[in-house]
């Protein structure tokens, strides 16, 4: 986890639903239903202003505002971007004292605007993994806890754009979801969205533990198409409900024995 995942608003209502300004520039972030390792995604930040000579203005309120990030953390020392194939998740248990992501913990905190994500349920038979999509029911946006760090290629032209990119924070799962998988996203509740985009507050521990299961047990856990295995897939399809003995309801699991009745 978390391998894939949806981000299908337009730029106008993720900036308002998230408060920000849009500064995707030429770079507009479009409808993806089955997001992929590399590919570009919506992000919010929050950022001091710039004086004339490009230097933030610390004595000004800093500014959240959407810009769009490859997913796949480049740590700033490394050599080539192919590191960040690797880099899409980042344990928050441990994201503080590994190298790659531990500066970025500290300044370069950003949210990850999401539809919702897909996870696999192991199913009773080798190799057979049913997918299923964790999403709001009400249609608000759920915010992933993310960081993101800026890499110059050093084989590039001096004038060349940096790459930035991001990477999700990950903790254990929490209620229901531990029936799918043992790891989910750190979600970050709206309360706590100022604190974390904070660029003036560099130790963020106390918003690292799993979200709450009051949080957790308003999710919905939708049972999907298998359609969604291949990233060349994506439409709106991927995330519509598919009945059957995939749902986490029936009673066809338990007589597989794949879970347990509370």
């Amino acid at each position: 986890m978390c391998g894939r995942y949806a981000t299908t608003k337009d730029p106008a209502t993720l900036v308002k639903e998230f408060d920000a300004t849009d500064d995707t520039g030429e770079h507009k972030p479009t409808a993806d239903h089955n997001v992929a390792p590399t590919r570009k995604v919506p992000s919010v930040v929050a950022r001091h202003p710039k004086d004339a000579d490009g230097t933030p203005r610390q004595d000004a309120p800093a500014e959240r505002l959407l810009r769009v990030m490859r997913w796949g953390l480049i740590p700033f020392w490394a050599k080539d971007a192919s590191i960040g194939n690797r880099m899409i998740n980042t344990r928050s248990e441990t994201a503080a004292s590994k190298p790659a992501f531990r500066r970025a913990l500290k300044r370069h905190r950003c949210l990850l605007p999401a539809d919702g994500w897909f996870e696999w349920r192991r199913g009773p038979a080798k190799g057979e993994k049913y997918p299923y999509f964790m999403t709001t029911t009400d249609g608000s946006s759920l915010a992933f806890a993310g960081i993101w760090e800026t890499w110059r290629d050093p084989k590039a032209p001096d004038d060349a754009p940096p790459v930035v990119s991001c990477s999700v924070l990950t903790t254990d799962a929490v209620g229901n979801l531990t029936d799918i998988h043992d790891r989910m996203p750190l979600l970050m509740p709206r309360e706590q969205w100022s604190r974390w985009l904070d660029p003036d507050v560099e130790d963020v521990s106390d918003l690292l533990d799993p979200p709450s299961l009051e949080f957790v047990d308003r999710l919905e856990l939708r049972p999907v198409s298998d359609k969604v295995n291949n990233v060349r897939n994506n439409g709106p399809e991927l995330l519509e409900r598919v009945d059957g003995s995939t749902d986490l309801d029936s009673p066809a699991l338990f007589d597989k024995g794949t879970l347990e009745v509370p």
